[in-house]
């Protein structure tokens, strides 16, 4: 059983930050890719940023610069900083992980339940 517990959103005035985790737990043998989407309203899912476990990194251009992605493997965790926010960052922010489980040394994509970031003007 594998699941990927979320925290950290939340309502934020334009300029401020704030920081997202996603811990990964389960029956897992090595996770690899992990990263964060958010959908707007009316908008397609996107990909914010994304994080191998080698540590190479890929963001969204909307983001550069004011996001930063990072991971604790000890944890299974992965952060998602965000400074300078603005109210086109606002959307439901969804964690992802790619994971190999145990059972069988098998890779199966997760989602968390993802987790609201409003930003006012």
């Amino acid at each position: 059983q594998v699941q990927l517990v979320e925290s950290g959103g939340g309502l934020v005035q334009a300029g401020g930050s704030l920081r997202l985790s996603c811990a990964a737990s389960g029956s897992i043998f090595r996770v690899n890719v992990m990263g964060w989407y958010r959908q707007a309203p009316g908008k397609q899912r996107e990909l914010v940023a994304a994080i191998t476990s080698a540590g190479s990194t890929n963001y969204a251009d909307s983001v550069k610069g004011r996001f930063t992605i990072s991971r604790d493997n000890a944890k299974n965790t992965v952060y998602l900083q965000m400074d300078s926010l603005k109210p086109e960052d606002t959307g439901v922010y969804f964690c992802n992980a790619d994971l190999t489980l145990r059972w069988g040394r098998l890779n199966y994509d997760y989602w968390g339940q993802g987790t609201q970031v409003t930003v006012s003007s």
